[in-house]
This record gives structure tokens, sequence and C-alpha cells, in this order.
């Protein structure tokens, strides 16, 4: 048996605008997108023309682990902080890159600064409203 655990994020109708934004940032690479028009028909299920276009389930790719993205039209959403996404790198200078991309438009929770573990670790929420820690990891 295989058990994994995958951050799902979800979006208020950008997720296609969030995904170009990790493609660059954190060179994550697309595994599968889907939009709600894709979705093949069945008895009792249909969407609403004006969502057609917006991804119903997308994954990426971020080093070794796996985001699952998808927009959520008329459902609740709430941004917080009760989950983020914890990206390392074994490099100061890819880890200031990465830093600074994200906090564009965002806004930086936690400078950027060496810690008693780390080199550089940074706390932020993206454009997106997503939470992440940055840290270059001396062991990775």
């Amino acid at each position: 048996m295989t058990l994994r655990a995958i951050p799902h994020l979800m979006f208020d109708g950008n997720a296609k605008e969030a995904i170009q934004f990790y493609e660059k940032v954190l060179d994550a690479k697309v595994l599968s997108i889907q939009t709600y028009g894709e979705i093949p028909e069945f008895p009792g299920m249909s969407f609403p023309e004006k969502i057609l276009d917006l991804v119903a389930h997308a994954r990426l790719k971020v080093g070794e682990t796996d985001i699952a993205i998808y927009d959520s039209p008329g459902f609740s959403r709430q941004i917080g902080n009760q989950a983020a996404i914890y990206v390392t790198t074994n490099d100061v200078e890819k880890t200031k890159q990465i830093f600074e991309a994200l906090q564009q438009d965002g806004k930086v929770i936690g400078p950027l600064e060496e810690t008693s573990f780390t080199p550089a670790q940074g706390y932020l929420t993206d454009k997106f409203g997503v939470t992440f820690t940055i840290v270059t990891d001396a062991q990775n």
C-alpha cells in the first residue's frame, strides 16, 4: 500500500494564472490540467457556461512533490495560515530567488534571514494568498 499526502490549493477563478506563476517561480512541471468543460458528460452532472474554462483539476510537480490545484466557483473559501507549502533548496541564492519572486504582490510575514538551523529562511503569502516557508536546507 502507498500513502501520500498532496497539498491541494483552491483558487477563485485564477488557478491558470497561479499554475503559470508556479511554473516560473518554482520550476513546476504541469503533470495534468483539466477544465470543467473538459470533464466528460454523464447523467445528472452539468456545469454553468461561465465556469467551463476554469480549472477543475490540475497536478504540478515541484521537485519531488506533487501539488493539486483547482478553481472552486460557488464554494466558500477562506484565505488563512492554517496550511503552508514548505519549499527547500540546497542553495542560498536559489532560496533568495524563489523568495523574491513569490513576494511580488504578496506579503512577507517573516523576512528571509539566517537562523540557528539554516543560512536562509523566510515566510510569506504570495499574491494568490498561498503561504510559503522557503528554506535553505544545508543537509539537502
